[in-house]
């Protein structure tokens, strides 16, 4: 076995082009999908206050973020829909005219929580979420949604069966080459709470640790994964993905099926905060939180930083 000093790994790193020779992990734009914010209005793009550069936007404004998506390579968008009234079913996310069906016949990608008046990821029975009303109902805005347009549907409310639910009313519909990417392993997370400001879905009682994961739980996140690969799930995905690097190179290894992450809001918001404090370099804090991401085995990521990432690569 070789010794120092003939062995020295620093050889490779003394320069950038030594550096970016051996590197082993790659990140490209068309990885990276950007969250994008549709509301109802005309000339509308609204600072959301826990987001630094992140927007509430009409249609005509989030065309233009749509545009610029295209031209950085981008993966994709993906759109979260403020409604104009919400009501205990959520009807809005169902609706026709509904703002995420509005913006992908405007713009061309897709939550429920965002729609209920109680702020739950589901229809509410008797103080608790019913999972399998819930799922019908899953299916109605998937199909609203493919007819819209959307490229891709992706469910994020963690009911049993919906993987499942959803593929039935897409094929019964005549939406059988729709894909569905699947939350598949969403944990009950802290770090969602800027996103719940940009979206307006905090629950107004209790909290959605009934049918999100406890993040202490990797095996069972394995078998969340697990079933929603059988159900049909065309991508899986993990969210937060910080927090959750480990269940992401364990899904990578288990299961191999395309996989994206969510770097979710709060972990977007504490870079920036703290770089806003000169605590920190927010752009090599966003290199490397996204190869650390990558480098679990993220195939895609969905990140407030996609366009600022694509601009730099």
């Amino acid at each position: 076995m070789s010794q120092f000093p003939i062995r020295r790994m620093r050889r490779l790193r003394r320069t950038q082009a030594l550096r970016r020779l051996v590197q082993e992990t790659h990140l490209v734009p068309s990885q990276l999908v950007w969250p994008l914010f549709a509301c109802h209005g005309e000339g509308v793009r609204r600072e959301v206050a826990a987001l630094p550069g992140v927007y509430q936007t009409s249609l005509d404004e989030l065309v233009k973020d749509a545009e610029r998506a295209r031209r950085l390579g981008l993966g994709g968008i993906i759109l979260f829909g403020l409604p104009a009234a919400k009501d205990a079913t959520g009807s809005e996310a169902y609706d026709e005219q509904g703002i995420v069906q509005q913006a992908a016949r405007a713009a061309k990608r897709a939550c429920l929580c965002e729609y209920t008046d109680h702020g739950h990821c589901g229809v509410v029975q008797d103080g608790e979420v019913d999972n399998d009303a819930s799922v019908y109902l899953l299916g109605k805005v998937a199909v609203t949604q493919a007819r819209a347009g959307i490229d891709i549907v992706a469910p994020s409310d963690m009911m049993d069966g919906r993987v499942a639910g959803i593929r039935k009313a897409l094929d019964a519909a005549g939406f059988s080459r729709v894909p569905i990417m699947s939350y598949a392993a969403k944990m009950a997370s802290t770090f969602y709470g800027p996103f719940r400001e940009a979206a307006g879905s905090t629950p107004q009682f209790g909290d959605r640790q009934s049918y999100q994961m406890q993040g202490t739980n990797a095996d069972e996140a394995m078998r969340e994964i697990g079933l929603d690969v059988e159900e049909g799930a065309d991508i899986v995905l993990v969210k937060p993905a910080l927090p959750c690097l480990d269940l992401i190179r364990r899904a990578k290894q288990e299961f191999g099926s395309p996989l994206a992450a969510y770097q979710v809001s709060g972990e977007y918001a504490m870079i920036k905060a703290a770089a806003a404090r000169g605590m920190l370099d927010e752009a090599r804090a966003m290199w490397e939180t996204l190869y650390a991401i990558r480098r679990a085995g993220a195939d895609i990521i969905l990140s407030y930083f996609a366009p600022a990432a694509a601009d730099a690569l």
